[in-house]
Formats: C-alpha cells, sequence, structure tokens
C-alpha cells in the first residue's frame, strides 16, 4: 500500500502519522502563565536533540487554530520542565491531556503535587521521577497550521536516587511509557542488550557482529 499525504485529511495524516512513529517518549510539559498560573500538558512530539549542552525538542499543535496554553507560557515566559512519565503515572497525565480553560490549574484539578523548581519558574511534578528543568533556546513555527517547536536546554536534571546507577538512569527502574497510535501506551517493562560492533579501521570491516 502507497499513502500519499497529500490526498489525507489533516486528522487522517495525524492518525497515519502517530501510529508509524512508534513508540515515542512522552514530554510532560510544566509551564507557568504570564500571571503566574500553573500549566501541564504532555506531548509526544518529543525528542533529544544534543547532549552539548543538553537540548531537547517539543512540538506543540494548536487547538481549534489557537496556540496551546503551554506554547504561550513558554513564549512568554522562555522557562518549562519536561517531567518524565511512567507507566504508574499513565492516568493522570491522560487526565492533564484535556482540552482546559487557561484558567484551569491542571495539578489541582488532577490531583498532582507542584514542587518548586531550582533554576526555572515553573513547578515540577513531584509524583515523576525525572525532571529535566529548560530554558527555551528558540521556538519555531512549523507546518502549515503553525506547530511550535520549542527547543530548550536543560540546565538541570532532577533524578530520584533509586534511579541513578552512577552514570546514568536505570530503564528497568524508570519503567517509562511510550505513547503509540490511537489511545495506546506501551510500558518499557522488557529491554535488549546488542552491544553496538567494532569495525576494523584498517578494513572497514566488521570485527564482530552482534549475535543473532
Amino acid at each position: 500500500m502507497q499513502i500519499d499525504p497529500h490526498d489525507l485529511t489533516v486528522k487522517a495524516a495525524y492518525s497515519l502519522f502517530i501510529s508509524t512513529i512508534v513508540p515515542r517518549p512522552i514530554a510532560w510539559v510544566s509551564t507557568l502563565s504570564p500571571a503566574g498560573q500553573p500549566n501541564l500538558a504532555p506531548f509526544s512530539f518529543f525528542m533529544g536533540i544534543t547532549s552539548d549542552p543538553p537540548t531537547l525538542a517539543v512540538a506543540i499543535g494548536r487547538r481549534r487554530g489557537e496556540p496551546k496554553d503551554t506554547a504561550r507560557n513558554i513564549e512568554a515566559g522562555r522557562e518549562f520542565v519536561v517531567n518524565v512519565v511512567t507507566a504508574d503515572l499513565a492516568g493522570a497525565m491522560v487526565l492533564t491531556s484535556g482540552d482546559f480553560p487557561p484558567a484551569v490549574n491542571e495539578f489541582a484539578e488532577v490531583g498532582l503535587t507542584p514542587l518548586r523548581s531550582e533554576r526555572v519558574k515553573p513547578p515540577r511534578v513531584r509524583e515523576s521521577p525525572l525532571h529535566m528543568e529548560c530554558r527555551l533556546e528558540r521556538l519555531i513555527a512549523i507546518g502549515h497550521s503553525g506547530t511550535a517547536l520549542a527547543i530548550g536546554e536543560v540546565v538541570l536534571f532532577h533524578i530520584a536516587d533509586e534511579l541513578w546507577t552512577g552514570q546514568d538512569v536505570d530503564v528497568a527502574r524508570l519503567k517509562p511509557l511510550g505513547r503509540l497510535g490511537r489511545a495506546l501506551y506501551a510500558p518499557v517493562d522488557r529491554t535488549l542488550v546488542i552491544p553496538r560492533p567494532e569495525v576494523d579501521p584498517t578494513t572497514g570491516r566488521l570485527r564482530s557482529a552482534p549475535a543473532s
């Protein structure tokens, strides 16, 4: 089957796209409005860009043609926090995706605890075991609908002690949640260890290959 995306409606193209790029990590983004109102919402068009300095990107679509609260708050305050979603937080995360008006505090509405950040003003989600405090590097309008691509530098990591191995995060303990198509999600409860191959610099050929 071949599908030309130009033949699809916006809704159909979205459904197709989110079911082909899977699984996706979820950025649970907390922000503050100019009036100091906390906001919390999940986004799965999310990725790391570079580690020097640690920089990530979150794509924030529009709602009924208008910028979402998250995009407006990031543009105004130039700060945000990405909270990692675990399998245990799946229900609460989905609730914060509701179509709430700007005056609603999603932390209070869903029963989550705001936690003071250290280097940025937006609060963190206490229930999440991993947070990344970010400062906006740039905000770019993408596509016909004006999706906001927020590129932020991570200025501080908060990692629960039990997740830290001494050099990285223990994914098995973290149990992050991935986003699939439709209303489907995938907890990371199984991992594979596959070392990178060694290439002989003289021959340019593999020295060893991973076991099949």
